[in-house]
């Protein structure tokens, strides 16, 4: 997983022109980033997801394993969907039950964002833009 995200955030520090959030799960990501260029991002994640496929199913002895599923940009069209989808990407590892709080995921920009505005102002933005059933359906691979 450090290999990947380490990959990953290559790959959107040379194709978006910022990253605001993000979460790497053991079967999924989500990323909150802005480009000018949304194909030149789709392919070079696309290139990434090619190369990570091949390396683990090789690891695994598994050759032809479909690895990543599918992908899917979505416009944000105001500043409170901006901040809902931050606070679901940074709540996904609570959603999946994989810790008790998002702050104990190492595989987030979690840490980063709460250095960079604070936990008051965390907490009043968690509490402004709540989750809700915000991205219900998302991570289901049968949707």
């Amino acid at each position: 997983m450090n290999l990947f995200a380490g990959e990953l955030l290559a790959v959107l520090d040379v194709t978006s022109t910022q990253v605001a959030a993000w979460c790497l799960l053991p079967n999924h990501y989500h990323l909150l980033a802005e480009t000018v260029d949304l194909k030149a991002v789709t392919r070079a994640l696309g290139q990434l997801h090619g190369r990570s496929s091949r390396i683990w199913n090789i690891e695994d002895q598994k050759p032809g394993r479909k690895i990543f599923h599918r992908s899917a940009d979505r416009r944000l069209r105001s500043e409170a969907h901006i901040w809902a989808t931050l606070n679901y990407i940074h709540h996904n590892p609570v959603r999946h039950g994989y810790v008790p709080r998002w702050t104990d995921w190492p595989w987030s920009s979690a840490h980063d964002y709460l250095h960079s505005i604070g936990a008051t102002e965390a907490a009043r933005m968690w509490h402004a833009y709540p989750v809700l059933d915000y991205g219900e359906g998302w991570d289901d691979p049968n949707v």
